[in-house]
């Protein structure tokens, strides 16, 4: 990683995990593939910092630790990139428990549980789908009759305009928000404790 830290991909340690590593890496990994419109790709990075926002709108309320674990939720991306479902599912069980394994990982380092409770992966999965609504219509070519059967319809009263931002961009918000959440959290103490590399 750039920050020097060496990850062992198959014994994953929450020591070897830093947040400017992921946000760095999720902001030059790609939506679906890159195959959307604009100059810009729109990165893993922009994505979770909108499906934390949709959560909380589904969720009012929503502890400010389901707020971080939802902007962590595609994390394990800044290793392994951006595959999409059904490619996921075709490489089976291995891969399923590899990426479980860096998942549970990233948890640990942040202060979350290994693993979700279920009301909160569902709520997290709802936010993902929504976003990748608004995505698949603005982004990747898609109308909203093929969205809605794929992905459902969005939360009433959510609504978003995508403008893919450039990876420094991106990586500085995701960054940003992880601050706040951090902080809201106990992880990290004042504003004066943030630094950026």
């Amino acid at each position: 990683m750039l920050s020097g830290r060496r990850l062992d991909l198959l014994d994953p340690s929450p020591f070897d995990i830093e947040i400017e590593d992921i946000a760095h890496g999720l902001a030059r990994v790609a939506r679906w593939n890159g195959q959307t419109i604009g100059e810009h790709a729109f990165s893993v990075a922009q994505h979770s910092c909108v499906v934390e926002e949709i959560a909380a709108h589904i969720k009012p309320g929503l502890e400010p630790k389901w707020r971080l674990a939802a902007l962590l939720h595609d994390a394990s991306e800044y290793v392994i990139g951006d595959m999409i479902s059904p490619f996921k599912a075709a490489l089976g069980v291995n891969y399923k428990a590899f990426e479980a394994r860096l998942e549970s990982a990233i948890h640990v380092r942040f202060g979350l549980p290994p693993k979700n409770p279920v009301a909160i992966k569902t709520l997290i999965k709802k936010a993902d789908r929504a976003c990748a609504y608004f995505e698949a219509t603005q982004l990747a070519g898609f109308n909203k009759a093929e969205s809605l059967t794929i992905f459902g319809a969005p939360p009433a009263g959510y609504d978003l305009l995508i403008e893919p931002l450039p990876a420094p961009v991106a990586q500085q918000r995701y960054l940003e928000r992880y601050r706040v959440l951090a902080e809201a959290v106990g992880l990290i103490s004042a504003p004066d404790a943030w630094h950026t590399e």
